[in-house]
């Protein structure tokens, strides 16, 4: 570790240890056994933990610490507390401390508690060598630790890391044992450990699968009241992988296979079962490079980008299609309920850098509500201007960042509309055709020659 790294460790260790003290973690709390497994075989770091915690002194206690030092908290995308048994979720109340994140979780009094969380971290596996040629293997490094880092005694442990291949370039020597059995290394188990315990491990292995980052997505949904909502997509995404050292040949890419193993060819998108009218295109135009296959219970998009993406190539294309107002707008009389997905699913084990969700809603609408199935930044809400509109449609806007298949879920929009208000746009056709035909009828009767001939 570089010598800040060192001072930061400290100043934590040091923090928690104040913590412990002060009781605001209770000593008498142990981690009976902790299961981890760490899956790095994508370009997103999973790793899950099983927990049973007890308390030493036989009492019921209803509070848990979980932390996260303030390295990887930077790049923590999702993170899912949950009691093991039941599957029941658990809410946290995250903490900043010295160097790092307590998540402090609250749960029905108990003597023993079976926890069951789930990290997901982005941006945590770095390209080594950073740089690569069109035919070399990509390679990256994986910094972790050994030891379950916990506030806690741990009485028994054990880390298991899945990967992609068997092929590891290095791994470092921690306390044994440790064993490798094809794809899988394992530390441990290890007993008695005491609380915040670091033993680092290094993990230098062969990462083919795709690196693909979108770096920026709008989401435009235009909700109509006549039965369709439309649904577009501008999404601007780059390989995030080791970047193509030297130039790039088309010949040797498709003579043979090995070559270019690591870049992306094409991907899949899943859209709703009901999507229609479906469009994929660029600044270029149409890309007929794709394939749609209409699933039972979704549609599914290969999409081929008009070529292959190498590490640090970068690529732009909107996707579009729409979809029937009546599976996901629900009203009761004037009140109205939107409940559609924040996002779609881009492709597999995907990264969302930044992500802005605009939601167009009908001219007219009123005493809006956004209900976020997670926190978002919510803009100042604007005005969208189409055909036949008069004071403009409410567009809400929202913003949510490093985002991954996790946070698929639904947003709710409640908001107020009167039916009459539909009859607005009829209306103004009406006006206009009625003053056309007044303009014509008038222009047809007037004489507006300027010699007339007189009569016999």
């Amino acid at each position: 570790m570089e010598v800040f790294e060192k001072l930061m460790l400290l100043i934590y260790i040091t923090c928690c240890s104040l913590l412990i003290v002060n009781g605001a973690i209770d000593p008498e709390v142990i981690n009976k056994s902790v299961e981890r497994n760490i899956d790095i075989s994508t370009q997103l770091v999973k790793i899950t933990h099983k927990i049973q915690a007890t308390h030493t002194g036989k009492k019921p206690f209803s509070k848990y610490s979980f932390l996260v030092n303030e390295k990887e908290h930077g790049n923590l995308s999702f993170i899912s507390i949950k009691d093991l048994s039941t599957k029941k979720e658990f809410k946290a109340q995250e903490n900043k401390i010295s160097a790092g994140y307590e998540y402090e979780i609250t749960f029905p009094s108990t003597n023993n508690q079976h926890l069951h969380i789930e990290c997901v971290f982005t941006k945590s596996l770095i390209p080594h060598p950073s740089k690569i040629t069109q035919n070399e293997k990509q390679l990256v490094r994986y910094f972790g630790n050994a030891y379950f880092y916990t506030p806690y005694q741990v009485l028994t442990q054990k880390t298991t890391i899945q990967l992609p291949t068997s092929t590891v370039e290095y791994s470092t020597n921690v306390p044994m044992p440790v064993v490798q059995s094809g794809s899988r290394i394992s530390y441990g188990p290890y007993e008695n450990i005491d609380p915040l315990q670091i033993s680092e491990i290094i993990v230098h292995y062969e990462n083919q699968t795709p690196f693909l980052s979108v770096t920026r997505l709008e989401r435009v949904i235009e909700i109509s009241h006549w039965g369709n909502i439309a649904v577009e997509e501008t999404i601007d995404m780059t390989h995030s992988g080791a970047e193509l050292k030297g130039p790039f040949s088309r010949y040797d890419f498709q003579k043979d296979v090995r070559s270019g193993q690591s870049s992306i060819k094409n991907y899949k998108t899943i859209l709703p079962a009901s999507a229609t009218g479906v469009y994929y295109r660029d600044t270029n135009g149409n890309i007929s490079t794709s394939n749609m296959k209409i699933m039972k219970d979704s549609v599914e998009l290969d999409l081929r980008p008009r070529f292959p993406l190498f590490g640090g190539w970068k690529t732009h294309y909107t996707i579009g299609y729409n979809v029937p107002s009546f599976e996901y707008l629900f009203n009761n009389g004037n009140d109205y309920l939107l409940k559609m997905r924040v996002i779609d699913h881009i492709f597999d084990d995907m990264v969302v850098e930044d992500a802005t969700v605009k939601i167009i809603l009908p001219e007219g609408a009123s005493n809006v509500k956004l209900i976020s199935p997670y926190p978002v930044n919510r803009k100042e809400d604007t005005l969208h201007f189409t055909y036949l509109d008069t004071f403009g449609r409410p567009v809400i806007t929202f913003t949510k960042t490093n985002l991954v298949e996790n946070h698929i879920h639904d947003f709710n929009v409640k908001y107020n509309f009167s039916n009459l208000n539909m009859l607005q746009e009829p209306f103004l056709v009406i006006i206009f055709f009625f003053i056309l035909f007044g303009i014509v009828i008038v222009f047809i009767r007037l004489d507006f020659s300027i010699y007339k001939e007189k009569e016999n």
